[in-house]
């Protein structure tokens, strides 16, 4: 062996650690702890059963191991048989508000993505007075917590009676959202305007570039933002909580919240909401599986991080 090799050997094995790394990893690990025990402590009272989880409630894994919950949440199970098992007696109508919460977020995320596009692509594209400084006080909305607006929001609503309808839940998010036009503006904005020019030469006017040309470019970041308006949109609790809460418009999120009722042991019942809030789960984490490393790519590429 060279003394050369020797010298690199020794030059590695004194290397000094990297506490920086350290540091990194270990928040990681600390941060990736936090996330999957609450997901861990969903999944196993879902798969208990009521009785069980209550004389063994610091248990790590299911008792009483069950798919009866989430039969019971669809409807499957009669109220005797939940009452014998120790559920509750009452039944989340689930299919109704799954229906609700699938009205509200399509609206939202059609008219959103659509109206959200046409002013990000004046912002980017078109010329007129004022533009730059007009994009800059609408971009301030970002910083602007949504709570300061939710009561002029819904005293707005109380004064033209859409509260308890589709409507008064989704008219605050139909138009568009500073996040939703500041993001694909970045994207508008990397467009080679030559292909807008050519265009234009040959006739097209500005929507017709818009929609011919520019949309079909922008496939991936409009179907980017769509799909966290409809991860926004889905997990959605205060707003519809406040102006929806009649049983006809209630939402998925807002179900679950007021499922309060009492088993006859006198606890709530865990483990019923716990299987519902799996199953309202899934469309998300159903995008997400397919589509989330997409998502982060065009996040990236637009300037998020």
């Amino acid at each position: 062996m060279s003394a050369q090799t020797i010298s690199n050997q020794t030059e590695q094995r004194r290397r000094p650690i990297s506490w920086s790394k350290v540091a990194a990893w270990l928040v990681i690990i600390s941060a990736i702890v936090i996330i999957i025990i609450p997901f861990l402590w969903v999944i196993r009272t879902a798969l208990s059963t009521q009785r069980e989880l209550l004389a063994q409630p610091k248990a790590l894994l299911p008792v009483g191991f069950t798919y009866n919950n989430f039969l019971r949440v669809l409807g499957q199970v009669d109220t005797a048989t939940a009452v014998a098992a120790g559920g509750s007696g009452q039944q989340i109508n689930f299919w109704l508000f799954l229906r609700n919460s699938i009205i509200v977020t399509s609206l939202i995320v059609v008219c959103q993505t659509f109206f959200s596009s046409l002013a990000a692509y004046a912002f980017a594209r078109l010329k007129f007075p004022l533009r730059d400084k007009i994009f800059f006080l609408y971009l301030t909305a970002l910083m602007i917590p949504g709570i300061v607006t939710l009561i002029p929001n819904y005293l707005l609503i109380r004064e033209l009676d859409w509260d308890n309808t589709f409507l008064g839940i989704v008219a605050p998010y139909l138009l568009m959202s500073p996040f939703a036009v500041f993001f694909l503006r970045q994207f508008f904005l990397g467009i080679n305007k030559e292909i807008e020019e050519a265009a234009s030469l040959d006739g097209a006017g500005k929507f017709t570039i818009f929609w011919r040309i520019i949309v079909p470019i922008s496939g991936p970041p409009i179907a980017t933002l769509a799909i966290l308006t409809f991860v926004t949109s889905w997990n959605n609790y205060l707003w519809p909580f406040i102006v929806g809460n009649d049983e006809s418009v209630r939402v998925l999120t807002v179900a679950l919240a007021i499922f309060r009722s009492q088993t006859p042991q006198g606890a709530p019942d865990w483990t019923g909401l716990m299987a519902a809030t799996i199953i309202s789960m899934l469309p998300t984490l159903l995008v997400f599986g397919l589509v989330g490393r997409r998502v982060v790519n065009n996040l990236q590429f637009t300037g998020f991080k």
